[in-house]
């Protein structure tokens, strides 16, 4: 299987998109055969054992108190990462605490009261969760930003050494698809100010997924050496967790989990493997990724120096 490097950005509006975004051209090979490249490992287990074997494979870089950024999910929502992978994971990090935001679109999460209801009623009950805005939020400045010069991010974010970003990786309605860096951008940003500063009215395009991506700077720069990220590729609908009970069905099979230290390498490998899908299970998630010009996230993170394309998998079976 070739993951990781393989650009597919020439992307266009209907029925061909899903097409487009499985075409290799010669430029983009000649691109991914040059530079630096990051490893990045897979497996094929669904499992918590899986999930287990992805954090070892970046445990190392994992010191002092842990923030586990995952996200928790609208109430009863069918698509967030199973509890007891997640616990099996937890259990493996001594110092580790799960970490989220309130949301800016109101509902259940919009405040800390009823998120930590949420939270209960969809089983986070295991380990410590600190919803990191319930006291206000920090301004984290972004060295190099091309539309945001700082963000917002929830203040408890100082309080940790470390960071292990978890994401179900799926669609999105706004960013085309979630990967680690709208769980690290969004995910981390104060939900009265900081999501608001990157959404700036809610609009769709380039703009707010550059705006996405110079947030998701401030937070990865905070942890540089002390990150890892795991994408969890399974229940692919072409909705986010935000959905809740109304996500689309998936029709993408379950592939695997990636981990990596390189946060645009996890996030190409994810687009990669999905690539690979026959065309009747892949086009769903690549017409929405198409539509909302959402590899213009991997491009953001390139141009700000984020991490690479290219990668050397590495199998844990």
């Amino acid at each position: 299987m070739s993951l990781c490097g393989i650009s597919r950005r020439r992307l266009i509006a209907g029925t061909a998109a899903a097409a487009a975004l499985s075409q290799v051209s010669a430029e983009s090979l000649s691109i991914a055969s040059a530079g630096r490249e990051a490893v990045v490992y897979q497996t094929t287990s669904l499992t918590a054992e899986g999930l287990v074997a992805a954090l070892r494979s970046v445990q190392s870089t994992l010191k002092g108190r842990i923030a586990v950024k995952l996200h928790t999910g609208e109430p009863h929502g069918p698509n967030i990462l199973p509890r007891e992978w997640v616990k099996a994971l937890i259990n493996e990090l001594p110092d580790a605490v799960i970490v989220e935001t309130n949301t800016l679109y109101g509902g259940p999460r919009a405040a800390a009261p009823r998120h930590r209801e949420t939270l209960v009623t969809n089983g986070w009950t295991f380990a410590p969760v600190d919803i990191l805005d319930e006291d206000g939020g920090t301004p984290w400045p972004i060295a190099g930003g091309s539309r945001l010069k700082s963000v917002t991010v929830g203040s408890h974010l100082d309080r940790y050494d470390s960071m292990l970003v978890l994401t179900h990786f799926k669609g999105h309605g706004m960013a085309g698809f979630g990967g680690s860096l709208k769980n690290v951008a969004i995910g981390c940003a104060s939900g009265r100010e900081g999501k608001a500063e990157i959404h700036q009215g809610w609009e769709r395009g380039p703009a707010f997924l550059e705006r996405m991506a110079d947030a998701g700077k401030a937070v990865t720069d905070h942890f540089q050496g002390r990150i890892a990220y795991i994408n969890v590729l399974r229940r692919m609908s072409v909705d986010c967790d935000c959905t809740g009970t109304s996500a689309a069905e998936p029709e993408a099979r379950d592939l695997g989990i990636l981990a990596s230290t390189d946060i645009l390498a996890v996030d190409q490998a994810s687009i990669d493997w999905v690539g690979t899908l026959p065309p009747a299970e892949r086009r769903p998630l690549e017409e929405r990724i198409a539509s909302r010009s959402g590899l213009t996230q991997l491009d953001a993170m390139e141009k700000l120096a984020m991490g690479v394309r290219r990668c050397r998998i590495e199998s844990l079976g």
